[in-house]
């Protein structure tokens, strides 16, 4: 599968923006979908993953209540809606696929397939 992110952009603070994960391939519906960030010198942290039937989700602590995952696995998209954004949410933002499941997947090991991320930036 390919993945392509897109939505990525500058926002002051408390704003919103809306990422989205557009998908190659029939067979997305197989696919847990994760979302992870990158900040300059930091380690590719977990944000939230969702499971193929787009049932249940899970969220890094830092993110719970202000981003929203979904899937449609008609359209082959999945889509992070991120709103009270905050500086330090700052960081290139990835989509990423991993062949199987229902259970969460929070590491970046656990994923086959990525997009080439797009940046997120938030101003104080």
């Amino acid at each position: 599968v390919q993945l392509q992110a897109s939505g990525g952009g500058l926002v002051q603070a408390g704003g919103s923006l809306r990422l989205s994960c557009a998908a190659s391939g029939r067979t997305f519906s197989s696919y847990s979908m994760g979302w992870f960030r990158q900040a300059p010198g930091k380690e590719r942290e977990f944000v939230t993953t969702i499971v193929w039937t787009g049932g249940r989700s899970y969220y890094a602590e830092s993110v719970k209540g202000r981003f929203t995952i979904s899937r449609d696995n008609a359209k082959n998209t999945v889509t992070l809606q991120m709103n009270s954004l905050k500086p330090e949410d700052t960081a290139v933002y990835y989509c990423a696929a991993h062949l199987g499941g229902g259970y969460y997947y929070t590491r970046p090991n656990e994923y086959e397939y990525w997009g080439q991320g797009t940046q997120v930036t938030v101003s104080s």
